[in-house]
């Protein structure tokens, strides 16, 4: 069984900082590609950021150059580094993995999403 649990998320005002975390654990054999999504209400889930094993990151528009993604592969944990926060940054945020486990097949698992709210 594996899990996805995130940590982090909060309220903070407009041009505040905040960290997400988001820890895998379980039987896992390895770790594809981590990333954030987020959902605000009435909206559709969109892709903020993602980060490949070795590094290579992919950012949505709207966050480049105030949001960072990076992972610890030895801890199986992926973080977002959200700076410059804006009112319409506001969402429920979701870790996402793509993850094999004991069968060795790739599976996608989602965390259990973490509110982040930015007041003006």
């Amino acid at each position: 069984q594996v899990q996805l649990v995130e940590s982090g998320g909060g309220l903070v005002q407009a041009g505040g900082s905040l960290r997400l975390s988001c820890a895998a654990s379980g039987s896992i054999f390895s770790i594809d590609i981590m990333g954030w999504y987020r959902q605000a209400p009435g909206k559709q889930r969109e892709l903020v950021a993602a980060i490949t094993p070795n590094g290579r990151t992919n950012y949505a528009d709207s966050v480049k150059g105030r949001f960072t993604i990076s992972r610890d592969n030895a801890k199986n944990t992926v973080y977002l580094l959200m700076n410059s926060l804006k009112p319409e940054d506001t969402s429920v945020y979701y870790c996402n993995a793509n993850i094999a486990g004991v069968t060795r097949m790739y599976y996608d698992y989602w965390g259990q999403g973490t509110q982040v709210t930015v007041s003006s």
